[in-house]
């Protein structure tokens, strides 16, 4: 059987061109270390690969919530442990203030709460990322707003907030309120206007009604100590997501690894091998291109 000339060339340019495209491939794989370029490389394991890349997406966006969740929540935590150490001192001057008898000491004590109202009110409309953090959704609003009388001292104070708690997302099937509850937030403005009972109770002389206002500074101070114990709670809940989601990412990336990179010993050992069918093929070409019709003749 005889075979075309032009048939043996389109036979060996077609070998050679297929050697030369392995060897780039494996040249790709070997300088990038993934053995996946292009989709038509492999569909199933690219399929594959789309799927755990989204799913790694989503977990960053989570991990960023977490991250957001955790600030939003020290942030409350910070500000009610300050308001802690004024309710504590509150309740000292109570108790200081229900022995004295000296006018010039209850309104010593008075002149002090002034102060306690006004870094209680300042603590009330903190601001984190430039947002209220006791308002709760309603972030661009101050939540306390106060009445003065004409010497500027605080008469009064009215929660302008909400009850509402953002929600963020966790995980799938998880999601998370964040920020004070309501119920702290009109606690913080309760215990604004307690300061001030207690402060007109002392420069009224003190006496029985101290016993009322002693009472509800208590009350106050249990709702503070619950909310600072709640926030802790909420943290640990914060870190332990964060902790499992740490861990589902390194696993995610293991997945990814073991679909994506390549073998570099075995794709070397490929390389080399596929270099050297590369020159054989180009060598036996050139002897085999160089014959000619009188080659045949002799």
């Amino acid at each position: 059987m005889r075979i075309a000339t032009f048939t043996v060339s389109d036979n060996i340019v077609r070998q050679i061109q297929q050697l030369s495209d392995k060897q780039s491939n494996l040249q790709s794989q070997v300088a990038s270390g993934q053995r996946i370029k292009n989709p038509s490389d492999n569909p199933a394991v690219m399929s594959r690969l789309i799927n755990l890349e989204s799913e790694r997406r989503s977990l960053e966006q989570y991990s960023r919530n977490a991250d957001r969740a955790l600030e939003i929540s020290q942030s409350a935590f910070s500000g009610l442990q300050q308001i802690k150490k004024l309710s504590d001192r509150a309740t000292e001057i109570g108790t200081l203030g229900t022995g004295a008898t000296s006018p010039d000491a209850l309104d010593a004590y008075a002149s002090e709460i002034d102060q306690l109202l006004e870094q209680a009110l300042q603590l009330g409309n903190t601001r984190f990322r430039n947002e209220f953090i006791f308002a709760g959704t309603a972030v661009d609003t101050a939540p306390f707003a106060v009445l003065r009388d004409v010497n500027g001292k605080i008469t009064s104070a009215a929660y302008a907030g909400n009850s509402a708690q953002a929600v963020i997302a966790l995980s799938e099937s998880s999601t998370f309120n964040t920020g004070s509850t309501g119920a702290t937030n009109q606690g913080v403005g309760d215990f604004i206007n307690r300061l001030v009972a207690l402060r007109d109770t002392l420069r009224a002389g003190g006496g029985p009604a101290m016993t009322a206002v002693q009472t509800n500074l208590l009350a106050s101070e249990d709702l503070l100590v619950d909310s600072l114990a709640e926030q802790g709670a909420i943290q640990m809940r914060i870190e332990v997501n964060q902790t499992q989601q740490k861990v589902r990412g390194e696993n995610l990336e293991r997945l990814v690894s073991a679909e994506a990179d390549v073998d570099l010993a075995s794709t070397i050992v490929s390389l080399n091998q596929t270099q050297v069918a590369y020159q054989a093929a180009l060598q036996s070409s050139a002897n085999i291109m160089r014959l000619s019709l009188l080659d045949y003749l002799r």
